[in-house]
């Protein structure tokens, strides 16, 4: 089971499944099988450029494809919930991108389906998996520097506005809170938990999408100071100040990066991290695995992650008044 080549399924061929295809040819014992788009065309031509084995112009076509072991799903947030039903119905091994739904409930009811039909369902957040994240991951809970007082972190880029864009439609998630917020608040989730209070503001462009969303963790001895927005590019920099020195996760830390460690006396370090990829091959390579072990639930990006996730961005939601119908 080591060695058994995993095809995969993308469904959506945006920019997204784009760069996941790319990753996915870097990854031994993988392959594209199909790709999915309600535009036959567009699949065939995205098809051809990552030389999967055949093309849908339907998603329903591909999830019935006996040929495929794992789905990715890569459409807009407001369908995600749609779209992974779909596949767990299909009964295929589904990684879905991030955010997982738009809120709670529709979190819960994908993985409630998941286990009724025993089958492997996960957040793509591919984050988690990267080498750098993981070694500050385990320097904050080593305490390297002791424990952490304050993080700080953002994502912010400056996209011309096109009201019919994905990223200004509100109508399918849009926003800069569940397309890029959601990385500042996986940093604090992930490092100090779930926070006792929230605090947010936000601004909205004229679509009602969030153009941009400051957000204040508190803890009982931290806080977290957290930034997304469309109307600026950032450094998009976590940076975890401690009791004994500073850990850096330098630009783009959602992504392969390096890590600066400072110390109290201002002596520093760059750990840099060898990577041969965009980044998702981390993530491909653990679902894979997981699919070969026969498993239906990461032991990384588990349900409860996912689902402290979520309702952290619903409960800012709620604060800023961002809804959606």
């Amino acid at each position: 089971m080591k060695s058994k080549i995993i095809k995969w399924g993308i469904i959506g061929a945006g920019k997204i499944a784009s760069k996941f295809a790319t990753d996915l040819n870097t990854v031994s014992n993988s392959k594209l099988y199909a790709i999915a788009s309600r535009d036959i065309e567009k699949a065939k031509i995205f098809g051809e450029e990552y030389k999967a084995t055949i093309a849908y112009g339907s998603y329903e076509a591909l999830v019935s494809d006996s040929n495929i072991d794992a789905i990715y799903i890569a459409t807009p947030h407001s369908f995600h919930k749609a779209h992974t039903l779909l596949c767990l119905n299909h009964n295929k091994a589904v990684l879905c991108e991030k955010p997982f739904a738009m809120n709670l409930k529709e979190v819960e009811e994908m993985i409630q389906l998941s286990k009724e039909k025993s089958t492997l369902l996960m957040e793509a957040m591919w984050t988690i998996f990267l080498p750098h994240y993981q070694y500050t991951l385990d320097l904050l809970q080593k305490k390297h520097f002791g424990k952490i007082l304050n993080l700080e972190a953002d994502f912010g880029f400056h996209p011309t506005y096109n009201e019919t864009s994905r990223v200004f439609d509100k109508s399918v998630g849009g926003g800069s809170l569940l397309d890029i917020g959601i990385y500042p608040v996986f940093a604090a989730l992930s490092t100090l938990g779930t926070p006792d209070s929230i605090e947010a503001k936000a601004k909205f462009f004229d679509s009602g999408a969030d153009s941009e969303c400051f957000i204040l963790f508190k803890y009982k001895d931290a806080t977290a100071h957290l930034k997304s927005t469309l109307l600026e590019k950032t450094n998009t920099e976590a940076i975890f100040h401690c009791e004994n020195g500073t850990i850096k996760i330098n630009g783009r830390f959602h992504e392969p990066s390096s890590v600066t460690l400072i110390d109290n006396d201002g002596n520093s370090e760059l750990k840099e991290f060898e990577n041969n990829s965009i980044g998702y091959s981390y993530e491909i390579e653990h679902f894979n695995q997981l699919i070969r072990n026969s498993k239906t639930e990461s032991h990384i990006m588990t349900f409860e992650k996912s689902k402290q996730l979520i309702s952290t961005l619903d409960s800012i939601r709620h604060i800023i008044g961002l809804h959606y119908a």
